[in-house]
């Protein structure tokens, strides 16, 4: 009873209390945070290009990472799953002591007298060792179909990684572009705030001294401000696109880079391509519609493992076992058997389990409907705006010449005499305004050019593997795939690229092959009816 007492009272001292992490502590985890943050990156030795910026993203995203750290999770659960169906070879040792012998003494069962002296079989300290190898048939089955559901999980995560991949590379597109934008318009803007100041100073002047009227200085004053209040309200749009790309190349915020220039002119093409063409491409390649097709693979196997729990187990078993108790004639021997098991009650379970895991296969089918109508609705929105941003671009384009045409004659007049300053100030800024909303125009078509291909599930970075790669060499990679596309000048129309992913053949049948869900195996083929 002391004994039992005691052990209780140690037990009670060794609970377990919540320990708060110390301030001192919480600092080493935060510091080493943000040591291993930016880690390991290649420096920006030069200017980056929109290429550049793609490859930084794709190597040093940590969203990326985390997909890629996934990944590789899901292969170590497929390992796993592999070993779960092989034979169980279990060692076992033990050792037994006693104080006193073990001895044991016979009754008679007629007279109730002891018939036999008291002896003893067994040693007061023994050894006993074996090693028993056995087989479990049924969960070898049922590892096979785990391991086939775990090798799907991989693919599943591979697909959440592409999309992952490729929401980063249009994002990159978007905020590379609109950082352009913003730093050209706070250069202009700052080259001219001096002037601008001035002009309304002037402006109030010669209002207060009566050298004109009232009515026009004031009228001049406030179209000035409402171009500045629009030039601000554009930056501040722009102002935090910098800061989104410096967080997607895993830069830090306050990092001090250059971005290279905009093209000084831009070619459109047209999409003259048929929307069945392109639907069927994007659910031939969206990562969406192959997770779900995965999926309804797994459920489809799980309807196997429901069957093969119905059985009964059987497992055989072989043992080499070594007593090291004296009184034994043999204390090496061989030992072998079987042993058959059958929970009943997964019968009774069975007709439950079928009806949730075809409920499953419903629910997947209808996200299946779902996901179709859902993609069908996106890339048509993505041609639209494509095509939205075009003529965006154009309309934008026109503008900034015919402002370009008006200032230079302002210009021209205000060397006469003839047009005063303040009118020359007023469309110096109409000038920046004009120009950064043809910048905006040209980061929405190039996003809106990224878009089209994201709706269609094409990869929109190169088959190389993106950890070993060095940044230029990605970068490069990345060039040749975008320009073949045709990018930045979109020289490429969309008929031309589509064409090549199906080509147009005799038959009544047409071939899609999508490589990049499946960089690590084999290509594969569907085909479908024109």
């Amino acid at each position: 009873m002391s004994a039992a007492v005691s052990l209780c009272f140690t037990l009670s001292t060794c609970a377990v209390v919540p320990e708060p992490i110390e301030t001192a502590e919480m600092a080493e985890v935060v510091d080493a945070s943000l040591d291993r943050v930016t880690a390991n990156q290649e420096p920006v030795r030069h200017s980056i290009d929109v290429y550049e910026a793609m490859a930084r993203a794709l190597k040093y995203n940590l969203d990326q990472r985390v997909e890629l750290m996934q990944e590789a999770v899901k292969f170590d659960e497929l390992r796993l799953a592999s070993y779960q169906g092989l034979p169980g070879l279990v060692a076992q040792s033990a050792y037994s002591a006693r104080d006193n012998i073990l001895a044991s003494s016979s009754q008679s069962i007629l007279t109730g007298r002891e018939s036999l002296e008291p002896s003893t079989s067994t040693d007061r300290k023994m050894t006993v060792d074996d090693v028993t190898l056995s087989w479990n048939i049924l969960d070898f089955g049922l590892s096979y179909v785990r391991a086939r559901q775990a090798a799907d999980q991989v693919l599943v995560q591979h697909e959440a990684r592409r999309r992952a991949l490729n929401r980063i590379v249009e994002d990159v597109r978007t905020a590379y572009w609109r950082a352009i934008a913003s730093e050209r318009l706070i250069s202009r803007l700052r080259d001219l705030e001096a002037k601008t100041r001035r002009a309304l100073a002037n402006s109030r002047d010669l209002a207060n001294e009566r050298l004109t009227s009232p009515v026009v200085a004031l009228t001049y004053e406030r179209e000035l401000l409402e171009i500045r209040r629009e030039a601000q309200r554009i930056e501040g749009d722009l102002r935090v696109a910098r800061s989104q790309l410096a967080a997607l190349m895993n830069l830090p915020p306050e990092a001090n880079f250059r971005l290279s220039g905009m093209p000084a002119s831009v070619s459109t093409a047209h999409l003259r391509v048929e929307p069945r063409k392109l639907l069927r491409i994007a659910l031939m390649n969206r990562p969406e519609t192959r997770d779900v097709a995965y999926k309804i693979r797994i459920n489809e196997k799980e309807i196997d493992a429901a069957l093969l729990e119905l059985l009964p187990g059987l497992n055989p078993f072989a043992s080499t076992n070594f007593d090291s108790n004296d009184f034994l004639v043999n204390n090496n021997w061989l030992g072998w058997g079987a042993r058959a098991s059958w929970n009943l009650m997964k019968v009774f379970q069975f007709p439950a389990k079928r009806d949730l895991i075809e409920a499953q296969g419903q629910a997947l089918d209808v996200r299946t409907m779902a996901l179709t109508m859902a993609i069908m609705t996106q890339v048509h929105v993505s041609r639209v705006k494509f095509v939205h941003a075009q003529r965006e671009l154009q309309t934008s384009s026109q503008i900034r010449e015919v402002q370009r045409r008006l200032l230079a004659n302002v210009r021209e007049s205000t060397a006469t005499d003839k047009t005063s300053e303040q009118t020359l100030i007023r469309e110096h800024m109409n000038m920046i305004v004009s120009e950064v909303r043809y910048d905006l125009a040209f980061a929405n078509l190039q996003n809106a050019y990224a878009n089209i291909f994201a709706s269609l599930g094409l990869d929109a970075f190169p088959s190389v593997d993106i950890d070993s790669a060095k940044v230029d060499e990605l970068a490069g990679a990345l060039r040749k795939t975008w320009i073949g596309w045709g990018d930045l000048s979109i020289i490429n129309s969309m008929d031309r690229i589509t064409s090549e992913l199906i080509p147009e053949t005799a038959a009544t049948s047409v071939a899609v092959k999508s490589e990049a869900p499946n960089r690590g195996g084999s290509e594969v083929t569907a085909s479908f009816s024109e």
